[in-house]
């Protein structure tokens, strides 16, 4: 039975806790994680290495370890092996008086679990969560015992194949998290439940085994540094019962938050005649969750907004086999983006994920399994219990998920409240319930007809990632959107890496099931996609207002988006900087001077600061302005021109002026040739185009333009002629719908310069001039302008202004995973030096906002979504006034927003000016 009693604070402490106290004592029988395994005797029935005893690390997945067979989850076909585990170990005969349980912290799927020939229990069924065995009875105390555990892949109960094995997600078996066996005193606290709320009213449900009459159970609160935080709660047993609650107050707890993820420990006891027979320690914070219906999601009284992103347990090498650092990578990997929340999808991560997100801070969903399909009513009411048991005292869990995307037993919704005494909303993603409006995937249309609505929206999944698509790209658009509708509480990112299995059947290649697990925003070891940095700098807490330079007195605004955190917990800083000249062989950048800015604001507040930026100011190319968090951590680094394109173009060209010397021209049968300081250049009369370039190395890649992007046009006029000085004009005039006209100036001395301007009416995915480069020749490219990562028209954040340099490469976002990619659009040309040997050249322009097209990306090679996969033109080096937006998985990019649309012309002039440096 279970005894409620409340009780109040005691003036004094009951006992002191000493070196006395007995704690768990924890023995593992498997190791501890994926780096750390132990290995067991091993049968599979099927597929890979079956038919024979042999060895495989525990915990792990056994496909992964070359045994069985791989599945995706909804694959037609089934793999339904079976492992057989062996192993020996020795109970310690000092246990003959303990309590003792087998934990297993997590098996795929169904385990008959023995010792020493004889059932421990029932078979369990379902993957991720945490189950144990009372074994006193079944041990041979200071002798050999041996633990046999039979695996089913696919589960003698069909409902649970249905909420695990036919998700959209890798599916394994295996012994795949820890194995071990506690052992306490036979008097012993089982488990804790705590409820500590943001004004310092706490609650404890106590659950003991054999506890007597006359036993005290004691409660005290500590700091993580261990002193003592109020005075302790106490309870005298009268009646032994299997559970009972303490409560009282605490003055002035310091509050658990995201941004400050304030904890305290529950040093919990039961103490006979003077002694403590056994202590539990058991981790927690003081916070408040409320859903205030038609209002918001509040926390400790404060309005949230959650920018958060889906999370699977998964390492290619090694499944969902996981260890501390990879669960403390990915949580880096979230806070380095902004990101104050997570969501478990579509199962209970490891404890120790938990853990990391209790001590950093995130917001986090725990989701009960089940993918557009549920668990049966009898094992699911097993499984809740077992989830909210292991996951009930972490503050960073503030809803429960029961299942996903329709796979919901509505017969469980009331069984989580019966073990969490703090009674957290459960939601259903994919859905509206307990007034919460989840939809996955919306569009920019619906987010906007949301807001005329009563509901609160959580979208537990938000722009579908899949290769380069998504994630990033209309995030700025939307999440400005978001903001605007009070009811909004944020949403989460679909989702945080590709999962990338090492095939052992197929020579250790990666395999993403296609385009099922390309969906992240990082690649399956943890590569950087674009969009990580997209996703930093439009979830920054802190976002600036570029500076007006032409101001007497330089102040930035700020505007602080953080929920708690004031800026003066932050520091921020700036520095002078100016680029390297493209003859300079360099990259970066050089610092002329810094400092540093004093910034107090609260939460939702904006207001203007001065720089005082130094007296040279104008002298330097740019201003960096660096936002880093009260753990040093960089919020963002944001980069303003001081200087004109026109003025760095300037800078530049004076210093490749050449000698001067006769420039000739000649023609022959369709084709007019121009030599000028050793470059030949050849015109094809026929279409007006620079057909080819020749230094005296040879041949230069590039040619056949410049041609209108996207465009037909029909060649008018071509025409060349002399200047007084010298000097050559060629001119080539065009027709159509859209009009070109291209001049090329030879002039002693200089460069070689394309003067240009077209016409275009209507919408276009791209806008701008094209010509050809040879991709076989291409080494890598060096540039000024937004980098390192390639753009598109509704991803242009995340990229910074600077000097890049990288060498080429063929990656497929999403299938390889060399980043950043080479190919695409790049934003905010200034100059740039096409790498190709004895073939390169250099490339200068005074237009501001151009874009470079550095060749076409390839197609994916599993599936084609043209939603990913937006149009290039014709060329392959591009210079462009516009580019195209990229959808994601689900999504044509027009339903995404205003910068999601494709371009409009207005019908005005466009001119540019190009100079090249083929020497």
């Amino acid at each position: 039975m279970k005894r409620i009693i409340f009780c109040v604070l005691c003036l004094v402490g009951l006992i002191s806790v000493g070196v006395f106290a007995q704690q768990t004592k924890i023995v593992y029988l498997s190791g501890t994680d994926k780096d750390n395994t132990v290995k067991w005797e091993f049968f599979c029935t099927k597929g890979m290495n079956s038919g024979k005893w042999t060895e495989i690390p525990v915990p792990s997945q056994w496909e992964l370890q070359g045994f069985g067979g791989y599945n995706y989850g909804h694959d037609k076909k089934k793999s339904d092996e079976q492992g057989l585990y062996r192993y020996h170990f020795k109970a310690d005969k000092s246990w003959a008086d303990k309590e003792i349980q087998l934990v297993f912290e997590g098996v795929m799927t169904d385990a008959e679990v023995k010792i020493n020939g004889q059932l421990a229990g029932a078979i369990h069924q379902g993957s991720f969560y945490r189950f144990n065995y009372h074994v006193n009875n079944l041990l041979k105390f200071d002798a050999d015992n041996v633990l046999e555990v039979t695996v089913s892949k696919q589960s003698a109960d069909p409902t649970v194949n249905d909420a695990e094995r036919e998700g959209d997600f890798w599916v394994f078996g295996g012994i795949f998290r820890p194995v071990y066996l506690k052992v306490m005193p036979k008097s012993f606290i089982n488990r804790v439940a705590i409820d500590a709320k943001a004004d310092g009213n706490f609650g404890i449900d106590v659950f003991t085994g054999n506890i007597k009459s006359g036993d005290k159970i004691s409660v005290q609160l500590k700091t993580l540094k261990g002193a003592s935080f109020g005075t302790p709660l106490t309870y005298s047993v009268s009646n032994p019962a299997d559970s009972i609650r303490l409560a009282g107050k605490f003055t002035n707890p310091s509050l658990w938050n995201p941004e400050f993820p304030n904890l305290y420990t529950a040093d919990v006891s039961i103490v006979r005649n003077g002694a403590v027979v056994h202590l539990l320690n058991q981790r927690f914070g003081f916070r408040t969750v409320e859903v205030r219906k038609s209002d918001g999601i509040y926390v400790n009284g404060t309005k949230i907004l959650i920018k958060g992103v889906d999370r699977h347990s998964f390492w290619p090498e090694s499944g969902r086999t996981l260890s501390r650092k990879i669960h403390l990578q990915d949580i880096m990997l979230m806070k380095d983006m902004n990101m104050n929340g997570v969501r478990m999808s579509h199962y209970p991560p490891d404890a120790e994920f938990l853990d990391l997100c209790d001590s950093i801070g995130l917001f986090v969903i725990d989701e009960l399994t089940g993918w557009q399909q549920h668990y049966g009513t009898p094992v699911g009411r097993k499984l809740v219990k077992e989830l909210i048991v292991r996951d009930v005292n972490h503050p960073s869990v503030v809803f429960w998920a029961n299942g996903n995307e329709g796979g919901f037993n509505f017969d469980l919704d009331n069984d989580y409240a019966f073990y969490d005494p703090q009674k957290r909303v459960v939601i259903h993603p994919w859905s509206n319930f307990n007034n919460i409006n989840t939809k996955h995937y919306p569009e920019y249309s619906y987010i906007e007809n949301a807001a005329k609505k009563q509901d609160i929206l959580l979208h537990t999944e938000m722009i579908h990632g899949l290769y380069d698509g998504g994630h990033g790209a209309s995030l700025d658009d939307n999440w400005k959107l978001i903001r605007q509708n009070p009811r909004h509480a944020g949403g989460f990112l679909w989702a945080l890496t590709d999962e990338g299995v090492v095939r052992k059947d197929k020579k250790d290649s990666l395999d993403t099931d296609g385009n099922h697990g390309a969906d992240g925003i990082v690649g399956p070891h943890r590569e950087k996609e674009g969009s990580f940095y997209t996703i930093k700098e439009v979830w920054s807490p802190v976002q600036p207002k570029k500076p007006d330079f032409t101001s007497q007195n330089i102040t930035i605004e700020l505007e602080n988006n953080y929920l708690y955190t004031n800026l003066s917990d932050c520091k921020f800083s700036w520095q002078l900087v100016k680029y390297p000249l493209a003859t300079d062989k360099k990259s970066g950048f050089t610092q002329i001077s810094s400092g540093k800015l004093s910034v107090a604001l609260a939460p939702g507040k904006t207001d203007n600061f001065k720089l005082n930026l130094s007296s040279n100011w104008k002298d330097a190319d740019a201003l960096r302005f660096t936002a880093t968090n009260s753990q040093g951590r960089e919020i963002y680094t944001w980069i303003w021109p001081i200087k004109t394109t026109a003025q760095i173009a300037q800078k530049n060209l004076i210093s490749i002026v050449k000698q001067k010397s006769k420039i000739t021209d000649s023609e022959k049968e369709n084709e007019y040739v121009v030599v000028q300081n050793g470059i030949t250049y050849t015109f094809d009369t026929q279409t007006g185009y620079l057909k080819t370039v020749e230094n005296s190395k040879g041949a230069v890649s590039l040619g056949n333009g410049p041609i209108l992007a996207g465009v037909d046009q029909t060649l008018q006029s071509f025409k060349h002629t002399k200047t007084a000085n010298g000097g050559i004009i060629v001119e080539s005039s065009y027709s159509g719908e859209s009009t070109l006209h291209a001049k090329w100036l030879f002039a002693a001395g200089k460069p070689v310069t394309l003067e240009y301007d077209y016409t275009q009416t209507g919408t276009a995915n791209f806008y701008g001039i094209t010509f050809n480069i040879d991709e076989s020749k291409i080494k890598g490219m060096r540039w000024l302008g937004d980098g390192p990562y390639r753009t598109w028209k509704n991803r242009l954040k995340g990229v910074s202004t600077s000097v890049w340099e990288k060498s080429y490469n063929n990656t497929i976002t999403g299938e390889t995973f060399i980043y950043p990619e080479f190919k695409g659009y790049h934003a905010n040309l200034y100059w740039a030096e096409i790498q190709a040997g004895s073939s390169s050249f250099k490339v200068y322009t005074d237009k501001s906002d151009l874009f470079l097209q550095m060749l076409k990306p390839d197609k994916q090679r599993t599936s084609f979504i043209p939603h990913v996969n937006p149009p290039f033109p014709e060329g392959n080096l591009g210079f462009l006034n516009a580019i195209a937006p990229i959808g994601n998985k689900f999504k044509q990019a027009d339903s995404m927003g205003p910068q999601s649309q494709k371009n409009i012309a207005v019908g005005s002039k466009v001119s540019g000016k190009l100079w090249f440096d083929f020497n």
